[in-house]
């Protein structure tokens, strides 16, 4: 029914999903929120796709039991290996992942059909942005670039730093260094809008960036909007809940970086998804 004040449910392997929550904040101002880091197994990117299934399905319960309304998948592995496996288990439960909206709005910015993919190792290794992107652009010209550093600099909190600037240089001037070059680039690691405005300022205002974390935003915002799940405005205020499956004291330490306000490690509930 019309103002559903049930929460949304949002998942990574960790930290990075934590940009995609800070998005999803802004956007919806209306809604509340249930966020899962599976700290204790991360990362997902090194796992076979059928634990990675197994992991994302564990995490699913756990929000489900949340009572959330909705899903959405803020890891990009997760979102490769085990978004038809999710849909089909929590139906009629929507669930968004990250790679779909990023593919789209990649399509939507290239004016020359140009698009470069900077991820991680195991996203550029399952090339999950690539079919995403040709089903929607089939001559479409995709390159991947894996950016292994970035999510360490990231998780330090080095966004605007002469190490990052370097990093930055030496990961993507190849990428510009002969004609033809791609006009956007799509930022398909959820660690990555740390960074955004470094990369932005190496790379010139000519080169459209698309935000994984902003794109799914809009997803869940044109679903909520085409549904019945859509929070009244006159909900009352937002609230959050934190759970993660390691140190609470780490999440609320690393998490604030990609959150982009302070978490109070008491907000943070310590959970074993084995036990759920």
């Amino acid at each position: 029914m019309p103002g559903d004040t049930r929460p949304i449910g949002v998942f990574d392997s960790g930290m990075g999903g934590l940009t995609v929550l800070r998005a999803l904040c802004a956007r919806l101002p209306n809604e509340h929120f249930v966020y899962l880091g599976d700290t204790a197994r991360l990362p997902y990117g090194t796992k076979s796709p059928d634990t990675v299934r197994a992991y994302a399905l564990q995490a699913t319960h756990l929000l489900l039991s949340e009572d959330v309304k909705m899903v959405v998948i803020a890891c990009n592995t997760a979102s490769a290996v085990a978004l038809d496996a999710l849909r089909e288990a929590l139906a009629p439960v929507p669930v968004i992942g990250v790679i779909e909206p990023g593919a789209r709005a990649g399509v939507a910015a290239t004016r020359n059909k140009h698009i470069a993919v900077l991820a991680t190792e195991s996203t550029v290794k399952g090339a999950a942005y690539v079919h995403a992107i040709r089903r929607l652009m089939a001559d479409a010209m995709v390159e991947q670039l894996a950016c292994q550093v970035f999510v360490a600099l990231a998780e330090e909190g080095w966004a605007d730093t002469s190490v990052t600037t370097a990093a930055i240089k030496d990961y993507l001037e190849p990428l510009f260094a002969h004609p033809g070059a791609p006009d956007t680039l799509v930022l398909g690691c959820t660690h990555f809008p740390v960074l955004k405005a470094a990369i932005q300022r190496y790379v010139g205002d000519a080169i459209t960036l698309v935000d994984s974390a902003d794109t799914t935003a809009a997803a869940v915002a044109e679903t909520l909007a085409t549904s019945t799940l859509q929070t009244d405005i006159s909900a009352a205020p937002r609230n959050i809940h934190f759970f993660a499956t390691d140190s609470t004291e780490r999440f609320a330490r690393i998490g604030a970086i990609f959150f982009g306000r302070e978490i109070d490690s008491g907000d943070v509930t310590l959970v074993d998804l084995k036990m759920v």
